[in-house]
C-alpha cells in the first residue's frame, strides 16, 4: 500500500507571477495556503474574484477559492499558522545596477514575529549565488532558532514561464538546502506537488542554477541583437539565416534577435551575477558586453524607423507601436523595452500612440499614453507602424493593409507574402 503524501500548510509571500501559479498548484494537489501580498489592489483583486495576470481568467480565480483552502491578505500573522514559508518577491536592479533585495528582506522582517520551531523557508526569488547562507540565515537565526536544528531554510529556483503552455508540475523543480536536513524537508513539500525533484548540494548551486539558465539566454539573445547591425549592411535576413541553422540535428540552438531583453529575470539576474563577481575581484567581459549590446538596442531601433520614414523626417512623424509588454501574450511591462524606445521617439519629436491588449494605459516618463482602437480609421493616420512585442491575437494583414511603413522587430509578420512595406530588423 503506497504511503499516503503529506498535506501542508503552504504560506506563499508575493502572489505575482511567480507566487500564484504556486498557491495554485498546491491547492490543486490538497493542500491549504495562506496567501500574503503587500500590492492591497492584488488582495481586492482576488477577493473580487477578478485576475491580475494574462495567464488567468475570472474562472481560474473563482477555482482557487473553491474548496476553501486558500486564504489571502496582506498581514504576515498567518506565517504562525503554516509548516512552509516560501517567499516569491521581486528581486529588481537598484541604483548602478546593484542588486536590490529590499523585498526579499522585507518579507523576512515582516514574518520573523510569527516564525516558529519545525517550519520550512525557502526562497524562489531569482538572486546572486550566497544570497541564502550570507543574507537569509542570519536573519532567521537573530530569532535564536538554529538553522538546520530548529528551522530549516533551502533555496528552489523558479522556473515560470508567463504565456507559455507549459504545465508548471512538469517542470523539474531544483532544490538545495542549507543542511542535509533541510534539503530533505524541501524536497518532501515539493515532491508533494512536482513530477521530478533535482536535489542540489546546496543554496549555492541552486541559486547558480537559476541565473545560468537566465545568462545563457541573455548572451545568446544580446550575440543575434549584435549581429543586426552587420546583417543590415550585408542585407541579409538574420532570421532566414536563424532557420536555416535550425535546421543542423546538432550543435546549434535557435535564438532570435529583438528590439532589447525585458522581463523579470533574463536583463537582471546576468548583473546580480556580475556583481557578485566584482566582489570576488572576477569579470564575466561576456555579461558585460551583452548588457552593453542590450543598452544599446532601444537607439538602434530609433535609428531603424528614422531610416524607414525617408524622406519623411523622425520629427513630426506619426508611430504606432504596437506591444509594450517584455514578451507575447502577457500583461508584465517589467523592464520592457518598448518604454525605453517610446520615450526615445517621443523626445525625438515623433507622436507616438500605441496599441496593447494587455495594457490599457502606460506611463512613460511625464507622458500618460491609452491604448487605441486597433481600426482601421485609425491605422490610416500613421506613417509607421513598429512592432514591438509579437502578441498572438494582433490583426498583422491588417496593419500591413494600413499603414505605409511597418518595422518588425519581432518577425510577426512572417506569414504575409505581400512584403512590400515590410521592413524586417
Amino acid at each position: 500500500m503506497m504511503e499516503d503524501i503529506p498535506k501542508y500548510k503552504i504560506g506563499v509571500i508575493g502572489l505575482g507571477y511567480v507566487g500564484l501559479p504556486l498557491a495554485r498548484l498546491f491547492l490543486e494537489k490538497g493542500h491549504i495556503v495562506y496567501g500574503i501580498d503587500v500590492d492591497e489592489r492584488k488582495i481586492n483583486m482576488l477577493h473580487k474574484r477578478q485576475p491580475y495576470l494574462s495567464d488567468y481568467e475570472k474562472g481560474d480565480i473563482r477555482e482557487l477559492f473553491s474548496k476553501n483552502r486558500f486564504h489571502i491578505g496582506s498581514s504576515f500573522d498567518v506565517i504562525e499558522k503554516v509548516d512552509v514559508i516560501i517567499i516569491c518577491v521581486p528581486t529588481p536592479l537598484g541604483d548602478d545596477d546593484q542588486p536590490d533585495l529590499k523585498y526579499i528582506i522585507g518579507a523576512l522582517q515582516s514574518s520573523l514575529p510569527y516564525v516558529r520551531r519545525g517550519q520550512l523557508v525557502v526562497l524562489e526569488s531569482s538572486t546572486f549565488p550566497g544570497t541564502s547562507e550570507e543574507r537569509i540565515k542570519p536573519i532567521l537565526e537573530s530569532t535564536g532558532f538554529l538553522v538546520g536544528r530548529d528551522i530549516s531554510l533551502a533555496y528552489s529556483p523558479e522556473r515560470i514561464d508567463p504565456g507559455s503552455k507549459w504545465e508548471l508540475e512538469k517542470i523539474p523543480k531544483v532544490v538545495g538546502g542549507v543542511t542535509p536536513s533541510c534539503t530533505t524537508f524541501a524536497k518532501q513539500v515539493y515532491g508533494a506537488v512536482f513530477d521530478q525533484i533535482v536535489v542540489v548540494s546546496s543554496p549555492r548551486v541552486a541559486e547558480m542554477t537559476k541565473i545560468l539558465e537566465n545568462c545563457q539566454r541573455y548572451v545568446n539573445i544580446s550575440f543575434m541583437n549584435s549581429l543586426l547591425r552587420l546583417c543590415e549592411k550585408l542585407d541579409i535576413s538574420l532570421w532566414e539565416a536563424i532557420e536555416a541553422a535550425g535546421t543542423k540535428p546538432y550543435g546549434f540552438t535557435k535564438y532570435y534577435p529583438g528590439p532589447g531583453v525585458g522581463g523579470h529575470c533574463i536583463p537582471v539576474d546576468p548583473l546580480y551575477l556580475l556583481w557578485k563577481a566584482r566582489e570576488h575581484d572576477n569579470d564575466l567581459p561576456f555579461i558585460e558586453l551583452s548588457h552593453q549590446v542590450n543598452k544599446d538596442m532601444p537607439g538602434y531601433i530609433v535609428e531603424r524607423v528614422t531610416k524607414a520614414l525617408l524622406p519623411k523626417e523622425l520629427p513630426g512623424s506619426h508611430i504606432l507601436v504596437i506591444g509594450v509588454t517584455y514578451k507575447k501574450d502577457v500583461n508584465d511591462i517589467r523592464e520592457s523595452v518598448a518604454i525605453h524606445i517610446i520615450e526615445q521617439l517621443i523626445a525625438s519629436g515623433a507622436q507616438v500612440e500605441y496599441f496593447d491588449p494587455y495594457v490599457d494605459e502606460l506611463k512613460v516618463g511625464e507622458t500618460r499614453l491609452h491604448s487605441i482602437e486597433l481600426t482601421a480609421r485609425n491605422m490610416k493616420h500613421f506613417d509607421c507602424t513598429l512592432i514591438l512585442t509579437d502578441h498572438s491575437n494582433i490583426p498583422y494583414e491588417t496593419l500591413v493593409a494600413h499603414t505605409p511603413i511597418v518595422v518588425d522587430t519581432r518577425n510577426a509578420t512572417r506569414n504575409i507574402t505581400d512584403r512590400k512595406n515590410i521592413i524586417l530588423l
